[in-house]
C-alpha cells in the first residue's frame, strides 16, 4: 500500500481527497466533538476540513504523541496551534492544554481514524505503533462515540490481517 501511494503526486492525492471529504462532511453534521488527525502528505487531506469544522463552532481535538505508547488530545483552534512533532506530524504545540479525561466528552462524538488500509468490516492496518488502537480501546465503552476510518478508495481492500489488540472502526469513508 505504501508503494501504491508513492505512485501519486501530492496534487493527485489532494484531488483524490476531495470526494472522500465530500462523503465525510454529512456524517459530521450532527457531531459536537470531532477527534481528527492533521493529515500527512500521503493521507486524505484533512487540513481544510478541520478548519471548516472549527469555523462551524465544533470542538476539534488533535492528537500529540507523548511517548512510545501514548497520545494526548488537544483542542484545535487554528494552524497557529500546531508545530512539527513526532514522525514529522503537525501536532498541537506544547503551550496548549491537553484534555484530561476524554470519557467526559459530550454525546455525538466522532473519531476520524487514519490508516494504511481498511476492509469492509472496519478492520484497519495502521502504521504499526498502535497509538489509535490503544486510544480506541479507551473509548469503546463511552456512549455516543462513532469511529470513522478515513482513506482513499484504493486503500479499501478485501481483508486486513487482524491481531487481538486491533480495534475496528464503525465505518470506512
Amino acid at each position: 500500500m505504501r508503494e501504491l501511494k508513492r505512485q501519486f503526486t501530492r496534487q493527485q492525492l489532494d484531488e483524490l481527497s476531495l470526494p472522500v471529504i465530500l462523503r465525510l462532511r454529512p456524517l459530521l453534521a450532527e457531531a459536537q466533538t470531532i477527534y481528527a488527525f492533521y493529515s500527512l502528505p500521503d493521507e486524505v487531506n484533512t487540513h481544510q476540513l478541520i478548519d471548516d469544522l472549527v469555523a462551524e463552532g465544533k470542538t476539534v481535538m488533535l492528537p500529540k504523541v507523548l511517548d512510545d505508547e501514548t497520545m494526548a488530545w488537544y483542542p484545535y483552534h487554528g494552524v497557529q496551534d500546531l508545530e512539527e512533532g513526532a514522525f514529522h506530524i503537525m501536532e498541537p504545540s506544547e503551550g496548549n492544554q491537553a484534555l484530561e479525561n476524554v470519557t467526559e466528552e459530550p454525546s455525538l462524538c466522532y473519531i476520524l481514524v487514519p490508516g494504511t488500509a481498511f476492509d469492509a468490516q472496519g478492520n484497519r492496518l495502521g502504521r504499526g505503533k498502535g497509538y489509535y488502537d490503544r486510544f480506541l480501546r479507551t473509548m469503546e465503552t463511552v456512549s455516543g462515540v462513532r469511529t470513522i476510518g478515513v482513506c482513499f478508495d484504493f486503500q479499501k481492500v478485501d481483508e486486513v490481517p487482524v491481531e487481538a489488540y486491533d480495534m475496528p472502526v464503525d465505518e470506512v469513508v
